[in-house]
């Protein structure tokens, strides 16, 4: 999915307190049978290696590195910068996802990476007519044309925005992505639906895991 000499790598941020739900870990949360980080972890099977921001569940995760922001908590826009910095030498393009996302899967993957290499996407993730004039990456909108936490984003521009350490606790992510050149890549079928209450698990047929 990314043209030679490319190396994509996935950070699946899920290092949240889940305070509007209780304190529950949205990673260890299920649909389908599976929990949405393993959810999340199939969504990256492209990824040449996966960063999970957060802690790890009980029974771990084999193959996959786990980070946390400094300090814990410090909101997605130090997250994300913390797993890109986890990542190998050499990626050159980052898939970032929020683990909170049941419906996101790997075809709506290759869309954003799709769209991300034209260097012009069309809301449907189709390539653009003017080829990769310097876009730095896609993004997944609904509707109505807002973002969500799935994205692809060259690892290049991300630290041309990237602010010094001590500035990254608390920084909003819309902030952080302000200065970047992402393309629109339009949601399908629910795919930028979020957990973030009961009421969203519910509407998404999303549970809680098993004691």
């Amino acid at each position: 999915m990314t043209g030679r000499g490319e190396r994509l790598g996935g950070v699946v941020l899920a290092g949240g307190r889940g305070s509007r739900l209780g304190g529950v870990r949205k990673a260890d949360l299920r649909h389908d049978g599976a929990t949405l980080l393993d959810r999340a972890l199939a969504a990256c099977a492209d990824c040449a290696e996966v960063v999970v921001v957060g802690d790890p569940p009980a029974d771990g995760r084999a193959g996959v590195r786990f980070v946390r922001e400094e300090p814990a908590y410090g909101g997605p826009a130090s997250a994300l910068l913390a797993g890109v910095s986890a990542l190998a030498p050499g990626t050159t393009t980052v898939l970032a996802i929020g683990v909170d996302m049941p419906l996101l899967d790997r075809a709506a993957v290759r869309r954003l990476v799709a769209a991300a290499a034209s260097g012009a996407p069309g809301s449907d993730g189709a390539d653009g007519a003017d080829g990769a004039d310097g876009a730095d990456g896609a993004v997944l909108v609904d509707a109505d044309g807002r973002r969500h936490l799935a994205l692809v984003v060259r690892t290049a521009a991300l630290a041309r925005v990237a602010p010094p350490p001590a500035e990254r606790t608390g920084m909003p992510l819309r902030r952080l992505l302000a200065g970047l050149r992402l393309g629109p890549v339009a949601a399908r079928d629910g795919e930028e639906a979020d957990v973030d209450t009961w009421d969203d698990a519910a509407r998404l047929g999303v549970e809680r895991g098993r004691a």
